[in-house]
């Protein structure tokens, strides 16, 4: 037990010797600051789910090197943004311009919603209509309230 003790204790000691801290993001915080801001509103192109601030694929690495190198340049955000849209198409960016290219993707899910409501509700009205509509008889009226009178006693009985 002291052996094993003695073994754990010393990898950890190895293990902490080892240690490197880590790297600085960049030398100038600011432009790390505003590296992630313009990356967390661009789509990663590998993932398509994921911002390409989040993203660890090679191709975010490569994205965010080329927005911090425009960033070193001078570039405005918007300039940056129009950039990467001239290269990529308006799927880099995680909210698409309303243009007529993209009024699919805007109006889309809500002409479905649309759609499918108005299937339903004809379905159901059809449904409605199909089933026939038959009139209890006064026999069978009294049948029922037979049925629940003595269902009324048996429960007041228990």
């Amino acid at each position: 037990m002291k052996s094993l003790f003695f073994l754990f204790a010393t990898t950890l000691c190895f293990s902490l010797s080892v240690a490197k801290d880590a790297a600085p993001l960049a030398e100038d915080p600011v432009l790390e600051q505003r590296l992630i801001s313009i990356s967390e509103e661009m789509r990663c192109l590998v993932c398509q789910n994921e911002s390409l601030a989040g993203s660890r694929s090679d191709l975010a690495n490569d994205l965010r090197r080329e927005i911090r190198t425009l960033i070193q340049e001078g570039k405005s955000d918007d300039q940056i943004r129009t950039f990467m849209v001239e290269r990529y198409g308006d799927f880099v960016l995680y909210r698409p311009p309303v243009k007529p290219i993209t009024w699919l993707l805007w109006i889309g899910p809500f002409v479905i919603l649309v759609i499918g409501i108005v299937v339903l509700l004809s379905y159901l009205r059809r449904r409605n209509l199909s089933i026939p509509s038959t009139a209890l008889s006064k026999k069978d009226n009294e049948k029922i309230d037979a049925l629940l009178n003595q269902d009324r006693k048996y429960r007041r009985n228990d």
